[in-house]
């Protein structure tokens, strides 16, 4: 996909037919932010427009890799008071989130869950064609846990957004895009192993 807004629409497209959903959501940032330079729509906000439009279940949200700048002191704040879980990403440093994922599968349960997975939770050693990469992400390998965790769950949709290829001309954050995409449609509800 593109860059995160695409998300907003999706969701109200999906609350009209399942109700609020869950989220597992894999970015840098929270993507709540209120307006940036008089837009309320934008990249950065798509998760705070979700909630006010009451699209999301918001006790079964959980954000992952969390990290980077903010112009707020409590960058969290605004997730935390909705019921978000917020998974910084000191939390994943050098670890398995297979433990992780377990939680978030109980948490989820047996209700619609979407995935909306931003490039930019993966350190910009591994993908750096993105428009906001932020130091000291996870790994692919925690990536494919996350997107792994997912499965069972009542999965009703998913993104991979902000991949810009422009920003990498060895073309591997385009492939690992493209990987962790295919790796999301294996863990769809009824998707067979052979």
């Amino acid at each position: 996909g593109g860059d995160h807004t695409i998300t907003y629409p999706i969701l109200q497209a999906l609350a009209e037919k399942h109700g609020p959903v869950g989220l597992v959501h894999v970015d840098a940032h929270s993507d709540t932010g209120d307006a940036a330079l008089g837009e309320r729509i934008y990249h950065g906000s798509p998760f705070r427009r979700c909630v006010e439009e009451r699209l999301l279940d918001c006790g079964r949200v959980v954000q992952i890799g969390i990290r980077g700048s903010s112009y707020d002191p409590d960058p969290h704040k605004y997730c935390r008071e909705q019921g978000f879980r917020v998974v910084p990403v000191e939390e994943c440093w050098m670890k398995s989130l297979e433990p992780l994922m377990r939680e978030v599968r109980a948490q989820m349960g047996d209700k619609p869950v979407y995935i909306s997975f931003d490039i930019d939770g993966l350190d910009p050693a591994y993908a750096p064609g993105t428009g906001t990469p932020e130091i000291a992400g996870l790994t692919p390998a925690q990536a494919l846990e996350i997107i792994r965790g997912c499965k069972g769950l009542n999965i009703v949709g998913c993104d991979l957004v902000e991949v810009a290829p422009m920003y990498d001309v060895s073309g591997n954050t385009a492939l690992l895009g493209a990987n962790l995409l295919f790796e999301m449609l294996c863990v769809l509800p009824g998707v067979k192993k052979l």
